[in-house]
């Protein structure tokens, strides 16, 4: 049995060193499967979205297999999954833009505010319009972009500092 399985299985018995390790250990491995695999501009929110299910589910981790083998297979699903969703947030964006053009709102701040979106990248611009514009709780947003809470909370915030900064804003003229 190899050293990861072993501190796999010592993670799930609660051994909170043993995890750390787990963790430390397969973190350039996992994050490499999630650059490659999943969008290249946040491969740490796909690393962070592996780890939280492997965690959940470190419970039911028999050892039969390799734990490297184990949480890679985590990551691949993870980053299958953000590209469905990925696909599915471009729809719906689309939809509300579409929603927003076509009802009284062809005014030119409009044009002007999806001229500004246009800038960030799909997850983050889902998040932001979920939150921003749309009024969405951070917790309804993340359940209609199927992920975790904390990963809204970072695309909303990377994407108020990238218009924000992209804008030519700092945040000193927005205090």
């Amino acid at each position: 049995m190899d050293q990861l399985t072993v501190l796999a299985l010592r993670a799930k018995a609660g051994d909170r060193n043993a995890l750390d390790r787990f963790v430390a250990d397969t973190l350039s491995d996992v994050l490499g499967v999630c650059r490659y695999l999943g969008r290249p501009s946040d491969p740490e929110d796909l690393a962070q979205e592996t780890y939280a299910r492997a965690l959940s589910s470190i419970h039911r981790f028999r050892g039969d297999g390799a734990a490297r083998a184990w949480l890679l297979s985590i990551a691949r699903r993870v980053c299958a999954d953000a590209t469905r969703r990925e696909i599915k947030n471009r729809k719906l964006d689309e939809r509300l833009v579409a929603d927003l053009m076509t009802a009284d709102y062809q005014d030119h701040r409009w044009v002007e505010i999806d001229e500004l979106l246009s800038i960030l990248d799909d997850d983050r611009r889902a998040a932001f319009v979920l939150t921003q514009l749309i009024g969405l709780s951070y917790e309804e947003a993340a359940e209609a972009m199927e992920c975790p809470v904390g990963t809204i909370r970072s695309r909303v915030a990377r994407a108020r500092r990238q218009l924000l900064t992209d804008s030519g804003f700092s945040a000193a003229q927005d205090a």
